[in-house]
């Protein structure tokens, strides 16, 4: 059963039982719609661009019902199907069925349980956060329902007006403030002299590496080095005292590229398109101060992701692709 754009109420079950996807709470977006498996027992969340759907990750079922749902879907919509964000497990299942697979990014991981800040793979996250504190930021964590405070939306418009006219905020491969996932989204912010700089959401991650997702973050332009190393200290340490397993950072797109990541059923066509907007595509997304930062938090586990295309890729469906995500 496909929906319109506002998910069902048990979509956030659906989700936290079979979204093995440290991004999969990503699925509750604003905006995004629901292909709900005729058994319930799984969803498969996507968007619509003219006669293109754009699916997010795989189908979010139990393993032995995925193949089925994902059929179900493709004769359920009539659009040409591209799919973002499948992780390595997805890839037979895609590949077996036609389409081209592509790495389009890196994901990376901290394990909480093995974190600490000594040594000198974080040296330069001692160095800033202790920067940040001496010029007078704390970090606090919201309570449930401040996550719409107007002065976090006047950080967010500062933010974007900062990166220039060319940097458009991403949607649909990250998470929003607000929106059917606002109840469990938590929210830490920094504030410097009684005024908010700066703030990261989280939201929950499912699956063998559960724990939670580094998800949207914003300063304030003038805000002292460090905020947001601060602000991220500050939630890890919560997170580690309360048991959590893991802290995803997320996706870094054209990060982390390498030909060995590539599957038989990739097209050397867009590997080297990815390739180029990975070296010279700053004004498109920037990859590699993401990534910089991701690396300094001397992530466990770095997994490539991928961008699946049906019938193999075409102008239009990287077009679409990129303009779901607002990458271009």
């Amino acid at each position: 059963m496909t929906t319109p754009a506002v998910p069902r109420a048990d979509a956030a079950e659906t989700l936290r039982r079979h979204a093995d996807h440290p991004s999969g709470f990503l699925a509750l977006n604003s905006g995004t719609r629901h292909h709900h498996g005729g058994d319930d027992r799984g969803l498969i969340a996507y968007t619509l661009r003219g006669r293109h759907a754009i699916q997010f990750g795989g189908p979010f079922a139990p393993p032995a019902h995925r193949a089925a749902l994902l059929a179900e879907f493709r004769a359920a919509v009539p659009a040409r199907l591209t799919v973002a964000q499948l992780r390595a497990a997805d890839i037979p299942l895609y590949a077996g069925q036609g389409f081209a697979v592509n790495q389009i990014g890196s994901t990376y991981a901290i394990d909480l349980a093995a974190f600490t800040t000594r040594g000198r793979a974080l040296a330069k996250v001692r160095q800033n956060t202790a920067r940040a504190r001496r010029e007078g930021v704390t970090v606090t964590e919201l309570a449930q329902g401040e996550g719409e405070d107007p002065e976090l939306s006047a950080i967010d418009a500062a933010w974007l007006r900062d990166k220039g006219r060319h940097v458009k905020e991403l949607r649909f491969l990250i998470g929003e403030r607000g929106g059917p996932g606002a109840s469990w989204r938590r929210t830490f912010v920094a504030r410097r002299e009684g005024r908010t700089i700066g703030y990261i959401s989280y939201s929950p991650a499912y699956g063998a590496r559960s724990g939670w997702l580094y998800d949207l973050t914003r300063r304030r332009p003038d805000s002292p080095v460090g905020t947001v190393e601060l602000i991220n200290l500050t939630a890890l340490t919560r997170f580690q005292s309360e048991g959590a397993g893991w802290l995803h950072l997320g996706l870094t797109p054209f990060a982390g590229l390498a030909a060995e990541h590539d599957p038989p059923a990739a097209s050397r066509t867009l590997a080297r398109v990815v390739g180029l907007l990975a070296e010279h595509g700053r004004a498109v997304y920037p990859a590699r101060s993401q990534e910089a930062f991701k690396l300094k938090w001397d992530p466990q586990v770095i997994e490539p992701e991928y961008a699946a295309f049906e019938g193999g890729v075409s102008p239009t469906a990287v077009w679409n692709l990129m303009r779901a995500t607002r990458a271009i």
